[in-house]
């Protein structure tokens, strides 16, 4: 992941994998608490997410110093990774508002 196209697709990829696990976790904490039927579920995607929860915090951070967010927009990325599937629509309006694709080249100077 070299160039700014590169870490926005790596953030909507992570984002997507992060909002899955969560939900993967939520219906395991279902099962063991509410059904009591059994625990595995949360032990493979407590896991799961736990990587991917880590994973989204660094594409994140990397993807904003590369992407030159502002600490807003950065903090507000990091922090919907907190509740469950908000890294969806994060990545949905990070999108949308043009903050995902690939920064442009500075201009080069003019020589006279």
């Amino acid at each position: 992941m070299t160039n700014a196209s590169g870490i926005g697709r790596a953030y909507a990829w992570i984002a997507f994998v992060e909002a899955f696990t969560w939900a993967g976790l939520l219906v395991g904490m279902f099962l063991k608490y509410i059904t009591e039927t059994t625990p595995i579920v949360v032990t493979i995607f407590g896991s799961l997410h736990g990587a991917a929860f880590i994973t989204y915090g660094l594409i994140t951070i990397a993807a904003a110093i590369r992407m030159r967010w502002s600490w807003f927009v950065a903090l507000l990325a990091l922090a919907a990774s907190i509740p469950p599937l908000c890294t969806i629509p994060m990545e949905i309006w990070l999108r949308r508002t043009g903050r995902l694709a690939a920064a442009e080249p500075a201009a080069a100077p003019a020589v006279a």
